[in-house]
C-alpha cells in the first residue's frame, strides 16, 4: 500500500522509486533502467511518497499482474494531486500493449514506456519536466542499445544478460509476442564484451536470457547459434558458471545438447516448459511438438549430459482439457521426473488466440487440477533430492540465507538451493558441500 505524506519534492528531482513485476526478463530492464537513472545522478528510494519519479515496470502475461499495477497506480492519484511535479511511469509489457489506453484509464500517469524504447528513460523523463506530461513510446520495431552500468545488479556475484528479445513462436495462450515482439539478437562481440566488464567486476556467475534463447543468432549473419555464444563465453578468464533461460522444445536442438556437454561451465540445468503432456491440448496450444517429441529430447539430453536437472511450466484447464487430457500431462511429469515446476490456472488474455476459444474448463476444475499437480511435483522434487544426501556438491555461495541470516546459502550446477554453516569469507566462491538433510525445496550440508 502506497501512503502519501508532506514531504518536500526536491529541486534537483533526482530520486526515484521503482516497482517491477514479473519474470526475470523484467528484472534485468528494471535494473538495466535504473542502471541509466544513476548514470544521471538519480538515487533509488524505497518509498513512493519519497521520490520525484515513480516507475512501475510491469507484466501482461496474465490479468492479475495488469491489476496489481492499476490498484498501485490508483493509491498515487492523491500523493499527484498534492505533488503533480512528481511524474508517474508505466513501463514494459502492459505500456506496450495498453499504450495511450493508460491515460485514459489513469490521467495522472505521465509516462508510458514499451518494451523496447526503456535505453530512451532519462531522456524521455527530461521531456516531461520540459514540456509536459503524457509522454508515450511505444516504438514496437526499436532496437535496444544500453550501455550497462555493471556495478549496479542485485547480487555482486551474478548477472543476467540478455542475448536475444522478443519471440516469433505465437503459442495461442500467450501475450509476449505481442508486447515483446519479433525476435532480434544481440550480436556475439557485444554480449561478450558486457560478460567480460561483469567479470572483471566481480560477477562468477551470467544467466542468458531470451523469451526464446534457443532461437539465439536469429538475423544474424554468418548462421551463428546459441551453441556458438556459449563456446566463446565459456574461454572467458575468471567466469565461473553459465546458465541460460528460457527453452523452447520445439527450437531446442540436438547439436546444442552434444555442445553443452564439452562445455565445462554451461551448467547442467534446463528449464524448457512442457505446458502440456497432451498432443491435443499442445496442438491447440500452437506449441509446435509433440509430447514424444519432448520426451525423446529430454532422453536425449540426459543421455548426453550426466546430472542434467530438468524444470518445467505447465498450464492446467487449456480450453477442451478433458480428463483425459490432464492424465497424460501427469503421466509426463511421473515420467520426466522434474527438478521443479510453475504450475498456472490458464486464463484467457485478449489479443490471443486461446482467447477466442470457450474457456470451458470450470474453475474448480482448474484448481483440482492445479493441486494435484503441485502435490505431485511436491512429491517427485522430496524423492529427487533425498538421492543427493551424504553426496557432496558444489555451490556458488551467494551469501546470508533468507530463512536463516546466521546460514549461507548458494546453489548448485543443477539449480538446487544449498543451505549450510561456513564463513562470510566464503561469499562467491564455489565450495564443496556435503548434504545431509533435505526439503522438496532446498538441500542442508556442511562444506567440506
Amino acid at each position: 500500500m502506497i501512503h502519501s505524506s508532506n514531504s518536500m519534492y526536491k529541486d534537483q528531482h533526482k530520486t526515484v522509486f521503482f516497482e517491477t513485476f514479473g519474470c526475470q526478463m523484467n528484472k534485468l530492464d528494471a535494473e538495466l533502467s535504473l542502471g541509466l537513472l544513476l548514470e544521471e545522478g538519480y538515487q533509488i528510494v524505497d518509498k513512493a511518497d519519497e521520490a520525484d519519479v515513480i516507475l512501475f515496470n510491469t507484466c501482461s502475461v496474465r490479468q492479475h499482474a495488469e491489476d496489481k499495477v492499476y490498484s498501485h497506480l490508483g493509491a498515487l492519484k492523491t500523493l499527484k494531486k498534492k505533488h503533480p511535479e512528481v511524474i508517474v511511469g508505466v513501463l514494459g509489457c502492459m505500456a506496450q500493449k495498453d499504450g495511450k489506453a493508460i491515460f485514459k484509464r489513469m490521467p495522472h500517469v505521465d509516462l508510458v514506456c514499451g518494451t523496447r524504447m526503456f535505453a530512451r528513460l532519462p531522456e524521455l523523463i527530461l521531456n516531461i519536466r520540459n514540456r509536459g506530461s503524457h509522454v508515450l513510446a511505444v516504438d514496437e520495431d526499436q532496437i535496444i542499445h544500453v550501455k550497462r552500468a555493471v556495478s549496479h545488479r542485485p547480487n555482486f556475484y551474478q548477472a543476467f544478460v540478455t542475448v536475444i528479445r522478443g519471440c516469433d513462436n505465437f503459442c495461442s495462450y500467450c501475450i509476449v509476442p505481442h508486447v515483446r515482439g519479433r525476435e532480434i539478437s544481440r550480436t556475439i562481440s557485444d554480449i561478450k564484451e558486457e560478460v567480460e566488464a561483469l567479470v572483471a567486476n566481480g560477477c562468477k556467475e551470467v544467466t542468458l536470457l531470451g523469451q526464446n534463447i534457443n532461437s539465439y543468432g536469429k538475423g544474424l549473419p554468418g548462421g551463428v547459434t546459441l551453441g556458438d555464444l556459449l563456446s566463446e563465453l565459456n574461454d572467458i578468464d575468471g567466469l565461473g558458471r553459465i546458465r541460460f533461460v528460457t527453452s523452447h522444445p520445439a527450437d531446442m536442438s540436438r547439436d546444442l545438447i552434444r555442445t553443452i556437454s564439452r562445455l565445462g561451465k554451461v551448467c547442467e540445468y534446463l528449464h524448457m516448459p512442457a505446458q502440456s503432456g497432451s498432443d491435443q491440448i499442445l496442438k491447440r496450444m500452437r506449441r509446435g511438438y509433440t509430447a514424444g517429441y519432448y520426451r525423446d529430447l529430454i532422453s536425449y539430453a540426459r543421455e548426453v549430459i550426466p546430472h542434467m536437472m530438468v524444470a518445467s511450466d505447465f498450464i492446467v484447464g487449456f480450453p477442451g482439457e478433458t480428463d483425459e487430457d490432464f492424465q497424460e500431462t501427469v503421466r509426463l511429469m511421473e515420467e520426466i521426473r522434474f527438478q521443479n515446476c510453475f504450475i498456472f490456472k490458464y486464463s484467457p488474455r485478449t489479443g490471443t488466440k486461446a482467447a477466442e476459444l470457450e474457456d470451458d474448463v470450470a474453475d474448480e476444475v482448474k484448481r483440482a487440477r492445479n493441486m494435484r499437480l503441485l502435490e505431485l511435483q511436491k512429491g517427485i522434487s522430496l524423492a529427487e533430492n533425498k538421492k543427493l544426501i551424504g553426496r557432496v556438491v558444489q555451490v556458488l555461495v551467494e551469501g546470508a540465507s533468507k530463512s536463516d541470516s546466521n546460514k549461507l546459502s548458494g546453489r548448485t550446477r543443477q539449480n538446487h538451493i544449498v543451505v549450510f554453516n561456513g564463513s562470510r569469507e566464503s561469499t562467491g566462491k564455489l565450495i564443496d558441500v556435503l548434504i545431509h538433510e533435505v526439503t522438496d525445496l532446498t538441500l542442508y550440508g556442511t562444506p567440506t
